[in-house]
């Protein structure tokens, strides 16, 4: 019977590159909530199982497709998203040319939603769906940190057995077992205003009390630990000649280990304290936005495992570098479940105008999650 639903997948090349029109076509950016629920409805309408929607009042709803018995059985839980990075009025539309198709959302992850929706369905087609205790989730907000569905998606993967999640393939199939964790916080500094030729000493500059924080938080990049700080943004004063009172800085951590998240909160809280200048007063707001994807022993079995359906499917297989960008792995592997990546279609170009897809990896990619899910069906 799996040779039937490998059989049936193989001849579906132009009906997936049909969704991931119909997907790509509606437009998603995060922030557009009208536009993720309409690529949702067509998700929806791909997908053979019953669906729990949980709307949101800043996003688009939350998907979750369950099984007649969900993953939390021990099961399965495939993680995707339908939100995208750039409004329609800056990137739209789908345009496809031999095996390369272009859009946003094509690889990341619209191409992903097709495997997974597709897999589903060849399962169907066999009668064997309900075989799989599983659950499919599918977010809006995920290119903004998944602020909110993070809590829905941990309570929907807690108790599978591993999860796997259909972000943009990487170079030779190379399944990712490893990503950093993210700090997302915001330094603000507030000094005192002075005409800067005729009382300049009366004033206290919040710049400059920044600038000395900015100097040392910097200094706590660690390359060799995975550790990076980087102060992206960097608002203040109001004319050249005010001493500044106000100065905001808008900062990314990246971490290899979650002790390192911690650690990085704690030093950059003391450096808040010790960057004051007289007359001025520093806070720092925010912490940790992901836990970082840590590979563990579970989840290399599980990426051995999966490699393995890879290449039965034609693909390559292997263990992809630790990545720095993050990923809904980071929730599920927090909420206590091995979680792989990177399982999608390859491409290139997410998050730019130039987002592409390797149409032809479409049905293998689909073929071996058939054949990963048909032996766990199976036992």
């Amino acid at each position: 019977m799996s040779d039937d639903a490998v059989a049936w997948v193989r001849a579906q090349r132009a009906p997936m590159e049909a969704l991931l029109r119909a997907l790509v076509e509606e437009s998603s950016h995060t922030l557009d909530a009208r536009g993720v629920d309409a690529a949702g409805a067509v998700l929806r309408a791909a997908v053979p199982l019953r669906c729990r929607a949980v709307p949101s009042e800043r996003f688009g709803a939350h998907l979750f497709f369950e099984n007649t018995r969900p993953a939390k059985d021990g099961g399965v839980v495939l993680v995707g998203h339908h939100d995208t990075v750039f409004p329609r009025e800056v990137f739209a539309g789908y345009r496809s040319e031999g095996d390369v198709a272009r859009g946003p959302g094509v690889l990341d992850m619209k191409g992903g939603l097709v495997v997974m929706a597709f897999a589903l369905r060849a399962l169907e087609a066999v009668d064997a769906l309900g075989r799989v205790p599983l659950t499919m989730a599918v977010v809006a907000d995920e290119e903004v940190g998944s602020p909110e569905s993070g809590a829905w998606l941990s309570e929907a993967a807690r108790g599978a057995a591993v999860a796997l999640v259909f972000e943009a393939g990487r170079a030779g199939d190379a399944i990712v077992t490893q990503r950093k964790g993210t700090l997302a916080l915001t330094a603000r500094a507030t000094g005192r205003a002075a005409h800067a030729g005729n009382a300049h000493e009366q004033g206290a500059s919040a710049i400059r009390a920044m600038a000395r924080f900015i100097e040392s938080a910097e200094a706590l990049t660690d390359y060799p630990r995975g550790v990076t700080i980087n102060v992206g943004t960097v608002h203040g004063g109001t004319s050249k000649n005010t001493v500044p009172a106000q100065c905001v800085a808008e900062i990314d951590g990246r971490f290899a280990r979650s002790a390192d998240g911690v650690a990085l909160v704690a030093h950059l809280h003391n450096l808040v304290k010790n960057s004051s200048l007289a007359g001025t007063v520093m806070a720092l707001t925010g912490g940790i936005a992901r836990a970082p994807l840590e590979r563990t022993a579970a989840s290399a079995e599980w990426m051995k495992r999966y490699g393995e359906c890879q290449v039965r499917a034609g693909l390559d297989a292997g263990e992809a570098s630790p990545q720095g960008g993050g990923s809904d792995a980071s929730t599920t592997a927090a909420a206590g479940v091995p979680s792989i990546d990177g399982l999608g279609p390859r491409g290139s170009g997410f998050h730019t105008l130039d987002e592409r897809v390797e149409l032809d990896s479409l049905v293998p990619k689909c073929e071996a999650l058939v054949r990963f899910l048909w032996g766990m069906a199976t036992g």
